[in-house]
């Protein structure tokens, strides 16, 4: 796994009509916890009501993407309630949102660092990107629509092995099964990105925009998705075999 240094959570940068989003925890941990799930939240509501933001991009920490969700909150049975309000209100977010989102990956990809990048348009990743999604080996589901987006990006045989064998993809892999759409070298993903998103902030915006929503189809399947497998999820943080799995993990992890 790619040894992270914590530094300061970076704030969106605005350039060019694109909206430059770091994923990680306010306190700079390549994690979402529940308060980046609501700042995260919070800035895609404001980018969708504001005209001037034609594109997001989505970017990891240095040298790692995200790890996934902050299993401390997982295991604390008082923080759920808020956490899943948070959860469901971000990927249900991401799921209506009217612009087109581009990520930039650089480093490990993991649980829902992964899986809200099956709502990205476009993943420009490095050549030493991977891509993991451990939710069965932690005795979870999938989340963020994944059980519908992932077979029809991946075909269903790619999402299976993907998702219920938990293998860990390598750029090529991921490229291969059409998760990634563009390689590059490490440290130039950022600016990959950015040139892609200069290129659609160019284009007739309403034509763009109409375009973007009929490839995406129904969202509204999407969001009750979301509700069904946040379902799901609750119900497995409820039971005692799933929490001793969670804090045998959490311990590993520490």
């Amino acid at each position: 796994m790619t040894e992270v240094t914590m530094t300061a959570h970076p704030l969106p940068e605005f350039r060019n009509h694109t909206l430059v989003v770091t994923v990680s925890s306010n306190d700079g941990r390549p994690v979402l916890d529940r308060r980046a799930y609501e700042s995260l939240a919070r800035t895609f509501h404001e980018a969708a009501d504001d005209d001037e933001v034609r594109v997001v991009v989505l970017r990891g920490l240095a040298g790692c993407f995200c790890l996934g969700g902050d299993f401390s909150e997982f295991l604390d049975a008082t923080k759920h309630q808020k956490l899943i309000a948070a959860v469901t209100d971000l990927f249900r977010t991401l799921a209506t949102f009217p612009k087109p989102i581009l990520a930039c990956v650089d480093g490990d990809a993991v649980g829902v660092g992964c899986t809200i990048l099956f709502h990205c348009d476009m993943v420009i990743a490095s050549d030493q990107s991977t891509f993991r999604v451990p939710f069965v080996d932690f005795g979870l589901v999938p989340d963020a629509a994944t059980s519908i987006l992932a077979p029809r990006k991946l075909g269903y045989a790619g999402a299976f092995r993907f998702f219920c064998l938990g293998d860990t993809l390598r750029a090529e892999d991921a490229r291969a099964l059409g998760l990634v759409a563009e390689i590059v070298p490490a440290g130039s993903v950022e600016a990959a990105a950015l040139g892609r998103a200069r290129q659609l902030a160019k284009k007739p915006v309403a034509a763009l925009l109409q375009t973007r929503g009929l490839l995406k189809g129904n969202t509204g399947e999407l969001c009750d998705r979301i509700d069904q497998e946040i379902s799901l999820f609750q119900q497995a943080l409820q039971d005692d075999t799933t929490l001793r799995r969670l804090q045998r993990i959490a311990r590993l992890a520490a």
